[in-house]
């Protein structure tokens, strides 16, 4: 072999002259020399190296195609040059050469080149093994067609043909103790799922698939793997599918019926147990209807909301119908209330007189109202969904709300409206503003106070006061909005045309056939602008106004010190039998709406005084009404000018043992002799045009017309009304942990208010940037005032690995929404036993 002669340097071939000779002479009889010392063979061991001392301050040079590459990759191991020559596919290409390069560290050793290798080829966003895995597993599912887990994704063909099947292998057994003669990943995915499975169930896997659990040893790394694929907002999608094939291969559903709530409320591994939890809850609820425990409901609803199958942070799939879940927890929800709440009036509802009864349905009993909507909405979008789940718990709620919240409430509130010393007889209720007053009470004050002053008034037609109160919460979260919401006593009949008359300023309310005069003018919604330019105002729909840009806007209000926006979201859809079936849709819709237009004043039009009120209100039930239902007349009287489904109106009306008979000049201020049948109760004349959205009644669903008084705050006031997350704080001090599972208690610091928002947090421990336990996902929503009752322990289980107890780790609460960090703790990691054995 020719060499280069370099001047002044003394080649020596070990293959000619041997090795202890080359010692002698460079050390002893020539130690001034330079020397170029060429081997043709490998280094031999340490013990036979004669030369050993000289390669270590000497450097070293090697033509070898595993060497350059061992140079090139910057490390220092000289014993990976036979690894790398034996990996000499991969290193073909400069793709993959490039990409190891920025991913190797010089002390890096067989294994780590191995899994960075894996990495590259499966095109990882980590060469962390767990990272590996998930991606792995997520190929599977990358093509879009139909899963086959006996046929290996393509990427597998990749690490194969590298030779890094074997290696990953050895991997897998290390960390998670998976061993066979022929490893499959589809052993590996079904094993490392059923022992997710086991780790959280609260009782024995089915002999017939015990023997698939991986060794104790591997149970942590399996727990934790799967609760960062899981979490994972790359590869969670791919783990919905999978697991759901890993389910039906290992017949986890045959098993289920045998198990109960507490066994599996901590398992979130297969989409089959979410589907048994809500089951048992839903009959739970229906079972314990009489002695329910509605926090412990939530307890359950609110933990399963928040994890894996159910939370709305995550995307809806097929795989996965997480909104639809939701949907189902939050329908149990409602009914846990509804059922609590009829237990606390089990005897009815018995008030000393119509004012405290009133009150109480302002208070209290408009609850029943909301939380029957709730319901109904959430079961209706489960049910939209394919969900079948609720229906047996529909027929029970709606049996409840028909048969004994509006039966008793009508027999209660009926007491009270009799004529003779009735309600009928003198329309008034201390301390509450009869609705034909609202703008002397309402508006007219603001006004007066100053020649600047402009007042805003939103009418939403059929918005009633359950809504409103949804309405208020809402508005009060927002940034400078301050919202009170009071009542005032409706017109009746409560039908539209009379209610927006009562609404209008007016000195005098009147009769023309069927047209209700305002000061002797028609109050038709074409008419309402010309009556409200008497007070230097407009008449505008909610719709008109919301199309106009901020500058349009504001010169469309110019010089007005009224205006009245119409809103006709909820009457629309509820007063036509073809659609009244989608009331509570519409009910929604008219909450987010409205919310809107308030701002939209309160921001662009520089609003600081807005009211949001009603015509009247409404009931609706989900059944259709039956002839019992009906109040039957005999025959309408021929000087009636107006009969419909819950009144009938004439001058000079008969008595009728069918209805309740009153006064427009009493119930409504109206002059005149213009007089009113309603039905008793409940009840209705008849049922065409539908009959599950009604109003023109009595009851309080109708007349307790809610009004919404919204203020734009200004000043230091401004600050009072900022909104922000509840605080959670981590308790205790100086964590460590010492067992691969580990507690922590959270409290939440403040009760939830209308200021003060639920947060869900992401909370596990980390390691820098790398979570080295699952994460799991908590919910904080407690309204209570008790310390204690907003406190929660949440159990991590730790990746099993080398710790140094002098490392700092920090257990972190993160935003689930935006990511952001809300609070981290340094914690101790030692975990001496099994470091030392």
């Amino acid at each position: 072999m020719p060499f280069i002669l370099l001047d002044g340097v003394t080649t020596l071939r070990l293959d000619e002259v041997g090795a202890l000779e080359a010692k002698i002479r460079m050390e002893r009889d020539e130690p001034n020399g330079k020397y170029l010392v060429y081997a043709p063979s490998e280094e031999p061991d340490y013990e036979e190296d004669w030369l050993l001392d000289i390669r270590l301050y000497s450097r070293s040079f090697r033509a070898d195609r595993a060497s350059i590459l061992l140079q090139q990759l910057g490390l220092v191991n000289q014993h990976l040059r036979t690894h790398i020559a034996d990996r000499r596919k991969f290193f073909d290409a400069k793709e993959r050469l490039q990409k190891i390069k920025s991913m190797v560290s010089s002390d890096d050793g067989a294994s780590d080149l191995d899994r960075k290798m894996i990495a590259v080829v499966a095109k990882a966003e980590q060469a962390e093994l767990f990272n590996l895995v998930r991606t792995i597993f997520h190929a599977w599912t990358e093509a879009g067609s139909e899963i086959e887990l006996d046929n290996p994704p393509a990427v597998w063909d990749q690490i194969e043909k590298f030779d890094l099947d074997a290696p990953f292998w050895q991997m897998i057994k290390a960390t998670f103790g998976y061993e066979e003669e022929n490893p499959i990943l589809k052993n590996f995915l079904l094993r490392i799922m059923l022992t997710d499975y086991a780790h959280y169930l609260k009782a024995d896997v089915p002999q017939s698939i015990r023997g698939l659990l991986l060794p104790r040893a591997g149970w942590s790394n399996a727990v934790v793997c799967l609760g960062q694929w899981r979490d994972s907002s790359s590869k969670g999608a791919s783990y919905d599918r999978l697991s759901a094939e890993a389910a039906a291969i290992l017949k986890i559903e045959d098993h289920l019926p045998n198990l109960e709530i507490d066994q599996l409320a901590e398992v979130m591994t297969f989409l089959c147990v979410e589907k048994r939890i809500a089951s048992c809850l839903r009959e739970r609820v229906q079972t314990t209807a009489d002695t329910i425990n509605a926090e412990d409901v939530r307890a359950i609803a609110t933990r399963r909301q928040s994890g894996h199958w159910a939370s709305l942070s995550l995307a809806d799939s097929t795989d996965a119908p997480r909104r639809a879940l939701h949907a189902v927890y939050d329908a149990l929800l409602a009914a846990a209330d509804f059922y609590a709440l009829r237990n606390l009036h089990k005897s009815g509802f018995d008030y000393f007189d119509a004012a405290a009864m009133y009150q109480a349905y302002e208070s209290e009993l408009y609850r029943f109202d909301q939380l029957y909507r709730h319901f109904c909405e959430s079961a209706d979008m489960a049910e939209a969904a394919g969900w079948s789940i609720l229906k047996p718990l529909r027929v029970d709620i709606e049996a409840h709300y028909v048969n004994w919240f509006l039966t008793n409430l009508a027999l209660a509130w009926g007491k009270f409206i009799e004529p003779h010393g009735g309600l009928l007889s003198k329309w008034e209720i201390d301390k509450i503003d009869n609705q034909y007053r609202f703008y002397d009470r309402n508006v007219r004050p603001w006004l007066d106070e100053g020649e600047n002053r402009r007042a805003f008034v939103i009418i939403s037609d059929a918005f009633r006061y359950e809504a409103a109160q949804e309405l208020t919460t809402e508005l009060n979260g927002k940034y400078r909005f301050e919202a009170t919401l009071s009542s005032q006593l409706g017109v009746l009949p409560s039908y539209t045309a009379l209610g927006m008359a009562s609404l209008l300023p007016h000195k005098s309310l009147a009769y023309k056939g069927t047209d209700v005069l305002v000061d002797a003018k028609s109050s038709i919604a074409s008419e309402r602008d010309g009556i409200l330019q008497g007070v230097g105002g407009l008449a505008c729909k909610w719709e008109d106004l919301m199309s106009k840009k901020k500058d349009e806007g504001r010169d469309f209000v110019k010089d007005k010190r009224v205006v009245y926006i119409y809103h006709n979201t909820v009457d629309s859809v509820g007063d036509d039998g073809k659609t009244e079936g989608h009331t509570f849709e519409a009910v929604r819709r008219a909450i987010d709406e409205l919310a809107a237009v308030v701002s939209y004043i309160v921001n662009n039009l520089n609003g600081h005084h807005v009211v949001v009120t009603a015509d009247h209100g409404f009931f609706f039930t989900e059944t259709g009404r039956v002839e019992t239902d009906k109040s039957k007349l005999n025959e309408k009287p021929e000087n009636a000018i107006l009969a419909k489904k819950r009144y009938l109106i004439g001058p000079n009306l008969p008595n009728h043992e069918a209805a309740w008979h009153g006064k427009l000049s009493v119930t409504a201020g109206v002059e005149g002799e213009m007089e009113f049948w309603i039905p008793k109760g409940a009840n209705l004349f008849h049922f065409v045009g539908g009959a599950r959205f009604v109003h023109g009644g009595a009851m309080p669903q109708e007349i307790v017309v809610p009004v919404v008084t919204v203020k734009h705050i200004r000043g230091k006031s401004v600050q009072d009304t900022k909104t922000k997350p509840v605080t959670i704080q981590v308790l205790g001090s100086n964590h460590r942990i010492t067992t691969a599972q580990h507690r922590f208690q959270l409290i939440q610091m403040e009760a939830i208010s209308d200021r003060v928002k639920p947060i869900t947090l992401r909370v596990a421990v980390y390691e820098g940037e790398e979570p080295v336990t699952d994460v799991h996902t908590v919910k904080f929503e407690s309204s209570s005032g008790n310390l204690d009752e907003r406190k929660k322990w949440v159990s991590l289980v730790l990746k099993e690995r080398q710790y140094n107890k002098k490392t700092t780790y920090r257990l972190v609460l993160r935003d689930a929404e935006t990511g952001i960090e809300q609070q981290s703790v340094e914690v101790i990691i030692d975990r001496a036993f099994t470091d030392d054995f």
